[in-house]
């Protein structure tokens, strides 16, 4: 049981990952709200790129960028994780933004956040 709680305490950055990940996971599955989901998606989103960005930085290396004559690759992180991440921020505001407005467009027409009495307002419309 040390051994496990030893592993945590040294990969907290990846342990606070995975704990985001199952918080918005759990909260975009369980809540009905559109909104909550959102949020939800946006903590996993969140979790995905600390996880991303744990796992490129190197202790005692400098970002890519040459300063002073140093050329060595041993010096730098690798800028992959970095650029990921930047992308993944992006792509989710991105897509954040389409899911608020596709929210208000919902809220608008059936007066509600619940999915389940829009999709009961669907199937009424449907017949």
């Amino acid at each position: 049981m040390g051994e496990i709680l030893s592993g945590l305490f040294t990969n907290y950055y990846e342990t606070v990952s995975m704990i985001l990940f199952g918080i918005g996971f759990t909260t975009l599955l369980f809540h009905k709200n559109l909104l909550k989901k959102i949020m939800g998606l946006n903590i996993m989103d969140t979790a995905v790129c600390l996880l991303l960005a744990a796992h490129g930085y190197i202790e005692g290396r400098k970002a890519p960028i040459v300063v002073d004559g140093v050329t060595a690759v041993e010096a730098y992180i690798n800028p992959v994780p970095s650029g990921l991440v930047l992308t993944g921020i992006v792509v989710s505001v991105s897509v954040t933004s389409v899911m608020l407005a596709l929210t208000i467009r919902l809220y608008r027409r059936y007066h509600t956040l619940d999915i389940d009495e829009i999709s009961k307002a669907v199937q009424k419309e449907g017949k």
